[in-house]
């Protein structure tokens, strides 16, 4: 009986690793909203780093959370790094391409609980009196997290932190574009 449990848990490992390794190696996450303010507005918010305390789903997570700042104040080259609990981690992002009121992307590097490297855009298309804000990640799928997809779904688990984070971002620019 015992060589038949452990039979049956050898087979299940290698079905695990099989399907993991199945699953597409890189990943897209995408979430839009329209924003009622000019796109110039809006993206201050994004290009200035300093200013995502503002918006972020993940900056009241953690009061207690280590900040830093380096290179200029916004655009190219800004840079922030964060040490904070288990709910946010550790890690650090940086500006590698900042197009006024049109496009921003940043190298983000996550440092704890996993480490990894993923690009994260904003874009910004004027719509009427809106701007449509499109906020995406997209990265390598190495064999841990294509594991750990198995069991999670990480575009409902990021994607659900964008939505907010976006909600949160209309809500701060549209406040701006009315004064």
């Amino acid at each position: 009986m015992f060589s038949i449990i452990l039979i049956a848990a050898f087979v299940l490992f290698i079905a695990l690793i099989v399907v993991a390794n199945l699953r597409p190696s890189s990943f897209l996450i995408t979430r839009s909203t329209e924003i009622t303010a000019p796109a110039a507005v809006i993206f201050i918010h994004v290009n200035e780093l300093r200013r995502w305390d503002g918006w972020s789903p993940w900056a009241r997570l953690d009061p207690g959370m280590k900040q830093t700042f380096d290179g200029p104040a916004s655009g190219l080259g800004a840079s922030y790094a964060w040490d904070g609990n288990k709910k946010v981690g550790a890690g650090r992002m940086t500006i590698t391409e900042s197009h006024a009121s049109d496009l921003l992307r940043l190298r983000l590097e996550f440092l704890r609980p996993f480490t990894t490297t993923n690009t994260t855009e904003f874009t910004f298309r004027p719509s009427g009196n809106q701007t449509r804000v499109t906020w995406s990640m997209s990265g390598r799928s190495n064999f841990m997290s294509k594991l750990f997809g198995l069991f999670v779904n990480l575009d409902k688990l990021v994607g659900r932190d964008f939505e907010k984070g976006l909600t949160q971002l209309k809500s701060v620019a549209e406040a701006s574009a009315a004064t």
